[in-house]
């Protein structure tokens, strides 16, 4: 075949990989191992777009890399399948979101399959498959078994914690959450049962507690942080507020300094470690405690990093939520503060904490004690104040902080000055660098001394201690959703008991629809039957059993980040129905030594996986702490967007040159009714966006009857490069392009459009290069149509060639620099075909180099020249330096500085030995006209200048 058939190779090669299972992995321990790993896709309706192969691209031409030197490559693929976005759909459709996943997987691995990956797809894991998720629900009760020895600085069993309680009760291991007092070990051992569950509760690293979460009331369930953006959720464009609900958490807090430390070995970006290290937030100060004026023993405990500046308090801020607003609030105040508080509860905590124009808050009426002074501080709430971060309350010093000072000089508030030698009456003075002044004991020390003297101070008072903080806080783990790992728990008097695992899984039960209960329970109220039977042991849910005791099951679900944080683990053995994987395998694969993904992943998924890793490492289910070695963050492919813009209450959309005229909002449209038009102005093109108007009104119902102000008879749409998502309507699937052109040309192209780790906008323009390149690659192999190698020995500018093309290619996968290796291989294919080489010792070892790039292709070639095996099975090009290394140089040779010739010269000629050859050359006498020269300057492999 002497014309390249991408479709017929292509699909070949598919279908061999595939029925021969070529790449299937298993441990060998005579190999070293290589474990490879994307961060696996939730599978959506609208199946794969270019932007979504860029990052799996590259890590399938690093395994497959990996597999040419010999290492025994791990490089699996699964499905984040659990997930709001299915179970939205079936609440608006009925189906049940098993079907929708189902399909939506089905899209993927046909999507995935055309791109040629060398996945071992008998490792594939579904996070909702029971066959998965019984062992997240083994993992909970896991951790829930388990507390956190701040001694050993590692979790254990709770078998630890109840023989540590009956030796020395919780003296040596102090108060945790909402413990008031230490006991004794005597103390211990009088509590009934009841008093000693609820004590160990109070340890667990996952618990029930009355928890501020982002409550979106049209859905019915929680949202993370990141669901939510301006007060409304991301999907949907609900409102959003903060309420207390008694939720499961997860003690992530327990883990903060392992956290930080961690990161210390790894090879991440700097990036990524310092959005982590912010997000941990470590703080190091002290907690002081400060009476309320005329409440008795009710205290307010706050913590500061800057305890040296405790003179300057002028007053105090608590959240919103904080436990003491509605008992320290005045008549004359309440109104206002409970008006204030509904306000907040619309805002997500992101918001709450920007900085947009004047501070907000409302003095309570009540007023602090000052520890040393003993002024009265006037109480105030405010909402950039959050009730789960610290204590949920400021001691406000506006003469050192930037926020403080704006709020007091908003309400009229008290600045008093304690730095010698600042002016504070515009902006707070926040450097560290300070003498304390105006501030009784502490007057002329530095503030690093001052914060000493404090804190020893407020110790020997008792009202304050040293402490270390972090803005980390504990996960919420609870979803009022249905499409989500069932808790496998159940309440027997109003208490939590977790379902023994050899019941596992606890399947999803079915119900009729998708929305929480007409009472308000989650959807999961919606099935019958739905409990837990008891009759001296423990027997399934939904059995019928007259006259035996059910009791209530939990009816919120997991998270959607409980199946991924532990998935990698799962590849490694992912068919083992005894165990979530076998020590021997765990052992033989550890932990990923590539991750590849995108960095909005930075905080959430990174953060929890590592959690998770570092319990189950120390509870003896992992043989690491750190789930990966190195992280590469991908960046996006950006789409170009579409807008329309409507005008403000209307249904009348105004073409862009006339938005200046209108109040409109921009709504993205289908970028496939939207046609470029290149037009000449003067003397330059531009390009303009003329919307498809009919199409327009027959894309969605609320448009059927829309109008439209028109420029120039046509409705020219605005324009905007983005991140590709179907929410976007400016998603491009690579399916057309394969078919066009080759899942190879596709998988070189994504690569060649730039770094790997930035982002780059889509542009089509520059694939007819990459697919022209591998057609030209192709006819190297042939001659006079038809397939032909030569056996003859290769010539050194050959050999050159290649070498140098090994050099750089390995170098550049090794660096993850994909894109300047595509035109490595161009420059090597023109040089090649300049040389008319058809060389089997050239072009073989050249296939090989190829293949991780463009393996259907290189297969094809491979087997055409053949070969037994497989080319991905076979030896990577060993580089040899001596063909890079040249035998003569060229020297320019100058006159007086100025260069007239060049003369070639063995490089290993001496300088005596290069000036005699010059000297005598024929060129050189003309130019010396029977002049002796005055000098005659050598630098080795470099110039000649002859000085007359």
């Amino acid at each position: 075949m002497s014309t390249y058939d991408h479709k017929s190779i292509e699909k070949n090669w598919r279908k061999t990989w595939n029925e021969n299972k070529v790449y299937k992995v298993t441990e060998d321990k005579n190999k070293v191992k290589c474990y490879v790993l994307d961060m696996f896709p939730y599978p959506s309706g609208a199946g794969l777009h270019v932007g979504h192969p860029l990052g799996y691209i590259a890590s399938d031409i690093y395994a497959r890399y990996k597999r040419h030197k010999g290492f025994n490559v791990l490089h699996p693929m699964g499905y984040d399948s659990f997930g709001l976005p299915a179970e939205q759909y079936a609440i608006q459709t009925g189906q049940h979101p098993a079907k929708t996943t189902e399909k939506n997987v089905s899209r993927y691995r046909e999507q995935l399959d055309i791109l040629g990956f060398s996945y071992d797809w008998d490792r594939e894991v579904r996070t909702s498959s029971p066959d998965y998720y019984k062992w997240t629900q083994w993992i909970f009760t896991e951790i829930y078994g388990a507390w956190f020895n701040p001694n050993k600085n590692k979790a254990e069993k709770i078998s630890a914690l109840v023989q540590e309680f009956e030796q020395n009760g919780n003296q040596e291991i102090g108060l945790n959450r909402e413990q008031k007092k230490l006991f004794t070990a005597d103390e211990w051992n009088a509590f009934d049962e009841a008093q000693k569950d609820s004590v160990i509760d109070q340890y667990r690293l996952t618990y029930l507690a009355e928890t501020m979460v982002n409550w979106c009331p049209e859905m019915g369930t929680v949202l993370s942080n990141d669901e939510v953006k301006d007060g409304l959720s991301a999907r949907g464009g609900y409102p959003v507020i903060q309420k207390k609900m008694l939720q499961w958490n997860m003690a992530i807090t327990a883990y903060s300094e392992r956290l930080l430390q961690g990161l210390k070995n790894l090879d991440w970006t700097t990036a990524i470690k310092d959005i982590q290290e912010n997000w941990i937030g470590k703080s190091v100060g002290a907690e002081v405690s400060f009476e309320i004026n005329g409440y008795g023993a009710s205290k307010i405990d706050v913590f500061t990093t800057r305890p040296d500046t405790i003179f300057g308090v002028s007053f105090m801020v608590l959240a919103p939520e904080h436990g003491l607003v509605p008992h320290i609030t005045t008549d004359d105040q309440r109104e206002s503060i409970n008006s204030y508080i509904d306000d907040s509860r619309k805002k997500s905590e992101r918001e709450r904490q920007m900085d947009k124009g004047d501070p907000t808050g409302v003095f309570t009426g009540a007023y602090a004690i000052h520890p040393f002074s003993k002024k009265l501080i006037p109480i105030w709430i405010a909402d950039y104040v959050l009730a789960g971060y610290g204590t949920g309350a400021v001691m406000a010093v506006p003469c050192g902080d930037d926020r403080d000072h704006k709020f007091a000089k908003h309400f009229g508030i008290e600045i008093p000055n304690i730095f010698e030698g600042k002016d504070v009456s515009e902006n707070a003075f926040s450097e560290k660098e300070v003498v304390i002044a105006n501030s009784d004991f502490l007057n002329g020390l530095k503030a690093a001394k001052a914060k000493e003297m404090v804190i020893l101070k407020l110790q020997n008072m008792g009202i304050g201690l040293a402490k270390i903080n972090y803005r980390l806080r504990d996960a919420v783990f609870s979803r009022q959703r249905y499409w989500g790992e069932p808790f496998p728990v159940f309440y027997k008097d109003g208490k939590a008991q977790m379902i023994e695992p050899e019941h596992y899984p606890l399947n999803l039960p079915e119900v009729d629809h998708y929305l929480p209960t007409s009472d308000g329970k989650p959807p999961l109220g919606n099935a019958t039957d739905w409990s837990w039977c008891t009759n001296k042991k423990i027997i399934k849910p939904n059995e019928n059993q007259n006259g035996v005791c059910t009791w209530p099951m939990e009816l919120n679900t997991m998270p959607g980040w409980a199946g991924s944080s532990w998935y990698f683990a799962r590849y490694t053995d992912p068919k083992n129905a005894n165990e979530f994987a076998s020590k021997e395998k765990l052992a033989y694969w550890k932990n990923v030594d590539v991750y590849l993904g995108g960095a909005e992943h930075a905080t959430g998924h990174l953060l929890y996986s590592r959690f998770w890793t570092k319990i189950l490492f120390d509870l003896g289910h992992l043989p690491y702490d750190e789930p990966f070695k190195k992280l590469v963050n991908q960046g996006m492919i950006l789409g170009k967007s579409n807008f329309v813009f409507r005008v403000v209450g209307t249904n009348t959309f105004v073409s862009k040159g006339l938005v200046g005229l209108q109040t409109v909002q921009a709504l993205h449209v289908d970028i496939s009714m939207v046609k470029p038009v290149v037009e000449q102005v003067g003397d330059k093109t531009q390009t303009v966006y003329v919307l498809d108007t009919e199409a327009f009104k027959n894309w969605l119902p609320e448009y059927n009857n829309a109008e439209f102000i028109l420029e120039d008879e046509r409705y020219l749409c605005g324009v905007e490069e983005e991140k590709m998502s179907k929410s976007k309507f400016n998603v491009q699937t690579p399916d057309d392009l394969v078919v066009a052109y080759g899942a190879d040309t596709l998988r070189m192209y994504e690569m060649f459009l730039g770094p790997l780790e930035q982002a780059k906008p889509w542009d089509v323009g520059g694939i007819n290069g990459v697919y022209s390149f591998l057609k030209k690659f192709w006819r190297l192999f042939h001659m006079n149509d038809a397939f032909a190698l030569s056996k003859e020995p290769a010539t050194k500018e050959e050999l050159k060639t290649l070498h140098k093309t090994i050099k750089k290619v390995s170098e550049d996968i090794e660096n993850f620099s994909f894109n300047t290796s595509v035109p490595a291989f161009m420059i090597a294919v023109n040089e090649l075909t300049a040389l008319k080489c058809n060389k089997r010792e050239i072009l073989e070892p050249l296939c090989i180099l190829l293949s991780p790039f463009a393996p259907h292709i290189s297969e094809e070639l491979w087997s055409l020249m053949g070969n037994t095996g497989y080319v991905v099975e076979q030896e990577y090009p060993l580089f040899d330096e001596s063909f890079l290394k040249e035998s003569t140089f060229q020297y320019p040779v100058s006159f007086n500085g100025k260069m007239r010739f060049k003369i070639e010269l063995d490089v290993n000629l001496d300088k005596a030995a290069v000036e005699k050859e010059v000297l005598n050359f024929e060129k050189t006498l003309g130019y010396l006209e029977g002049k002796s020269p005055k000098k005659v300057i050598v630098v080795p492999n470099k110039i000649v200048n002859i000085v007359l």
